[in-house]
């Protein structure tokens, strides 16, 4: 569900805006930096390989995303290769010491098939003994709850005043699905995306894993490296690729 007054390359423009560097991006940015080649699973509009490269990587860094405006802001870097294409229909074969999946991106791997296919494919793409590392929300922490409440304002790149607010919808199992609504000043509707997420809980994350070749490295409750347990925001982890 999408308004045709705020195009995807708007939106991509926008996303930069709305996400800043953080904390995430400060440990995905260490691994990155210590692994001579890098693969990025839904790197968005590119921000950590192309910073990755800024702060002196020389070996090979791979961003992947099936969304084309997001690649088209990417691509604006020509020091990094940029594929288009989803995690399941990689076709590469140990090629890449470390994999990473920021900003959430694991959580858009919703259904059974699509999660095994996606792992299965990353694994492919390691070498042996590469590191696939990651976040995913933790469910108990029922972070969608929140969500209604919160409403972003910004100046996006053209100089326009938006407000990006968010609609849950029933939750299902464990799919959350949400719109994010992007309005201008004045509260008129530019554009409506609808998008499910899903919150896997550890022992299924780490049963997906295990079927996918992969052992349990690190596990962390947040971006510092504090221990996990039930009231940790986040499942974020680290995992080797074996077998």
């Amino acid at each position: 569900m999408r308004g045709d007054t705020y195009t995807d390359d708007e939106a991509a423009a926008l996303y930069e805006v709305l996400n800043p560097w953080g904390p995430g991006d400060d440990f995905y940015l260490g691994l990155v930096r210590g692994a001579a080649s890098a693969l990025d699973v839904g790197c968005g509009t590119g921000t950590l390989l192309r910073r990755a490269r800024d702060r002196g990587h020389t070996g090979r860094l791979c961003g992947l995303d099936p969304d084309r405006a997001m690649l088209g802001v990417a691509r604006t870097r020509s020091d990094v290769e940029w594929v288009e294409g989803t995690a399941a229909a990689l076709r590469f074969e140990g090629e890449f010491e470390l994999a990473t999946m920021a900003g959430h991106a694991f959580q858009c791997l919703v259904s059974d098939d699509e999660l095994r296919d996606s792992l299965s494919a990353i694994r492919r793409a390691l070498v042996p003994g590469g590191r696939f590392a990651f976040e995913t929300r933790n469910p108990l922490a029922r972070a969608w709850e929140e969500w209604p409440e919160l409403a972003l304002d910004a100046v996006d790149p053209a100089g326009r005043t938006v407000r990006v607010s968010y609609e849950v919808e029933p939750v299902a199992g464990d799919v959350v699905t949400l719109v994010e609504v992007t309005s201008d000043a004045g509260g008129r509707v530019l554009r409506a995306d609808r998008a499910s997420l899903r919150f896997l809980d550890v022992e299924s994350l780490d049963r997906f894993l295990a079927d996918a070749g992969f052992e349990l490295e690190a596990r962390y409750g947040s971006w510092n490296r504090t221990p996990h347990d039930a009231a940790s925001p986040e499942i974020v982890t680290i995992a080797r690729a074996v077998g």
